[in-house]
């Protein structure tokens, strides 16, 4: 009684110590794994898009779930390795036996037949305990295999994490160079509203000298109220794309303080304006791109299974060691109730109706569709890195030609203005020429932020960019 009372007592103590040691240690890990905000949001004034990655890095709830998978493929990691060693089980129970009053008295009888003194008790209880080491000591190498796979698992973790990492940074870029675009249509059309409102000033001061016309004050006026019409218009969509930003940084509500402003558009440089050679950034992508990478873990995965599954053609040795405890009627267990067992267990399937066999060409099916899968990957990353080279090549021939019509439209829109405003030139003429400023400037901003996107879009098709931003500690 007192033996089995101790065992209880160190059951019970030792479930205690483990539900507070897990409390604690998913507490612990809550607290150190809580998101923290190593950039204060109201203390940025200019925005540039260096720190807006840096954010974004930092923030960005995908790419914490990107952490959290590869933190579960290490813990899978530890699964696998626990197989190298024995597991110990305990068993404690009590059963209450009710014999049927046909077999009681039969054994009642031969008991009696034996001692007339005996006698049996109906119902009777039993107390058990018993404790359980099982090692495998072969398995056909599966546990060689699985924690192989475990490890590449890891590494699969890893790769999509840069993958996403990736992903992330090109849409940290376009979704910045879309609100610096916008940004840069609103100030052309407050530029717009402030020269029309500017001729219309000068027109009401003619016709009040009578020297104007009141067609051409009501003409200006009209051009006010179209280009502050386009600046509210202009100003709304970079509002929503502030908002697109500051959601895929990681802020919360998705809202940024309103004295935070975006870094202008900077103009391109000489270096900007050279095409690279494309053979060097085809080679460096397929060397370095996170889904090639993440192909060819996935095809020593499947041979990884092709050898997990072989494992069922050799037989499973097991060693078992036990000790088992019984007694009737009362729950004080004592040396003398207890017996042991040691064994060694060979096992080997005959036959499974071809299961193995099955399992086997199945897993030599997924090396098969891994392998053509990893050079349809090939093909598509070299076709995604010359598209996006095409694609800064015409955006450069782009920005050259829109600079050079930029200048000439400029310098026509001021001489247009200085004949009108000298009487020698005609109002139509005047609108035309604002009008074509207006549209080439929209032009021009757009050529350069397609530029500078077409840069940042070929070295995220590359994996460049991963080494431009790496992750932070």
């Amino acid at each position: 009684m007192q033996s089995l009372r101790l065992v209880f007592r160190m059951l019970f103590v030792w479930f205690v110590s483990f539900t507070v040691l897990s409390t604690y240690t998913e507490v612990t890990w809550a607290d150190s794994h809580q998101p923290a905000e190593t950039f204060d949001i109201n203390s940025i004034e200019i925005l540039d898009l260096d720190t807006a990655i840096t954010i974004a890095l930092t923030g960005n709830p995908t790419l914490a779930a990107a952490e959290d998978r590869v933190r579960q493929a290490k813990a899978r990691l530890d699964q696998a390795r626990s197989t190298y060693w024995p597991r110990l089980d305990a068993t404690v129970s009590g059963s209450r036996l009710s014999l049927s009053d046909r077999i009681y008295d039969e054994q009642i009888f031969q008991a009696r037949f034996f001692d007339p003194a005996i006698d049996i008790e109906n119902p009777e209880e039993y107390y058990r305990a018993r404790l359980l080491a099982t090692w495998v000591l072969f398995d056909g190498f599966e546990r060689k295999f699985r924690n192989a796979s475990a490890r590449m698992g890891i590494d699969q973790s890893k790769t999509a994490q840069r993958e996403i990492r990736r992903i992330l940074l090109s849409s940290v870029a376009k979704t910045y160079y879309a609100a610096q675009l916008a940004f840069e249509n609103w100030a052309i059309a407050r530029a717009d509203a402030e020269f029309n409102q500017r001729q219309l000033a000068e027109a009401e001061a003619r016709r009040r000298s009578g020297t104007g016309s009141l067609s051409d004050e009501l003409n200006f006026q009209v051009r006010v109220n179209a280009a502050r019409a386009e600046e509210i218009r202009m100003k709304q969509i970079y509002e929503s794309t502030r908002y697109a930003l500051a959601a895929i940084l990681g802020i919360p509500r998705a809202h940024f303080p309103s004295h935070l402003k975006l870094a202008r558009l900077t103009e391109e440089t000489g270096q900007d304006m050279q095409p690279p050679d494309a053979k060097p950034l085809v080679d460096y992508a397929l060397e370095n791109r996170p889904e090639i990478q993440q192909g060819e873990l996935n095809l020593i995965q499947a041979d990884l299974t092709v050898n997990i599954a072989r494992s069922d053609y050799y037989p499973a040795i097991n060693f078992l060691a036990s000790v088992d405890g019984e007694r009737p009627g009362d729950v004080g267990l004592e040396t003398d109730d207890f017996g042991n067992a040691l064994g060694v267990e060979l096992s080997y399937n005959l036959f499974a109706g071809g299961l193995t066999r099955a399992s086997v060409d199945e897993a030599k099916a997924r090396v098969a569709e891994n392998t053509k899968l990893l050079v349809d990957t090939r093909i598509q990353v070299s076709s995604q890195v010359r598209s996006s080279l095409t694609s800064l090549i015409a955006a450069q021939r782009q920005l050259s030609l829109q600079r050079d019509n930029y200048r000439l439209v400029k310098q026509q829109r001021d001489l247009v203005e200085k004949e009108y405003q000298a009487g020698q030139g005609s109002l139509v003429r005047l609108n035309e020429a604002q009008r074509d400023l207006t549209t080439t400037q929209g032009r021009l901003a757009l050529a350069l932020v397609s530029v500078h996107n077409a840069w940042f879009d070929l070295k995220t098709e590359t994996g460049k960019i991963l080494e431009d931003y790496p992750p932070l500690e």
